[in-house]
């Protein structure tokens, strides 16, 4: 059986598993999360009303293809080169809080677990893996 996953394309996909995550009640914005950066290489809040969802849907993705990850891992994953102004720009970090607010989120959901033998990080439940693998995108035709 092949996976459903590595068939789609991952901008189609994280669209369609934001729409179905919205639909899980552990899945909810943090008031703080209108106000703040995702990263500080960013220069403004994200715009999008649909960024958290977005986010937790991507996280969700590469929890499935990497296997165990870690919020380090995440955080550099998810970094950007941050503008220094007339010094050349540098590689900065994503912000932590918001990766461990969205694990910690798909946690309550029975969708992650955390792994503290062997490993460190956390990975996808039997329960998660076949809610990535139920999500199907459309294809259109034109």
């Amino acid at each position: 059986m092949s996976k459903v996953i590595y068939l789609q394309k991952p901008e189609d996909f994280n669209i369609v598993l934001a729409e179905e995550l919205k639909k899980i009640p552990e899945f909810k914005v943090p008031d703080w999360a209108y106000f703040v950066k995702s990263g500080v290489a960013k220069q403004r809040v994200p715009e999008d009303p649909d960024f958290w969802y977005k986010r937790s849907a991507s996280i969700l993705r590469q929890l499935y293809i990497q296997g165990v990850v870690g919020v380090n891992r995440l955080r550099t994953r998810y970094g950007a080169r941050k503008n220094r102004g007339v010094r050349p720009a540098r590689f900065r970090k994503s912000s932590g809080k918001m990766i461990r607010v969205i694990l910690q989120q798909a946690e309550t959901a029975k969708l992650v677990e955390k792994i503290v033998k062997g490993q460190h990080g956390r990975r996808l439940t039997v329960k998660g893996k076949e809610f990535l693998d139920s999500i199907k995108t459309q294809k259109k035709s034109e």
